[in-house]
């Protein structure tokens, strides 16, 4: 099940969020990274600026500038009893990030956030960018994913 939920509280910052869209590309990249709902459990939550640079310094000694996207795992799939849900984790999105980004690229906003939504996802599945090997798979699976789902 994924649960896509937008909890930012501070008015106008940030383009708007389609809960709709997001949740069927989540889901679309789990039943790509053969995870089945409803045994699977994924909450996306999109946040303010000051939300996510809270949870960025709290969690990760970052240093309280705000970031695009965090990933907060809980369960290894593969360590988990068929038979059990598994509590994926959360990704956590902030939209006004996203948006300069995508401005600062001259990209499009929702190439942007899809981007966003698949790194944090790939990050709960094990995948990371801590070396260039690393990097280079979980960019090459990023673009798969994205060309395939987002990108048709």
């Amino acid at each position: 099940m994924v649960v896509v939920v937008d909890e930012r509280t501070v008015p106008g910052e940030g383009p708007e969020v389609d809960v709709d869209r997001w949740g069927r590309l989540a889901t679309d990249v789990l039943v790509s990274e053969w995870l089945a709902e409803p045994r699977i459990e994924l909450t996306v939550h999109f946040v303010d600026e000051q939300a996510i640079a809270d949870l960025k310094r709290d969690h990760l000694d970052g240093d309280g500038s705000p970031t695009d996207v965090l990933a907060f795992p809980v369960d290894d799939p593969a360590e988990v009893p068929d038979d059990e849900p598994v509590l994926l984790g959360d990704v956590v999105v902030c939209p006004a990030v996203a948006e300069r980004q995508a401005a600062c690229m001259q990209g499009e906003l929702a190439d942007e956030m899809a981007l966003l939504l698949v790194h944090g996802i790939l990050h709960l599945l094990g995948h990371d960018h801590g070396d260039p090997d690393e990097k280079a798979v979980m960019q090459r699976r990023e673009s798969e994913l994205l060309d395939r789902l987002h990108r048709p």
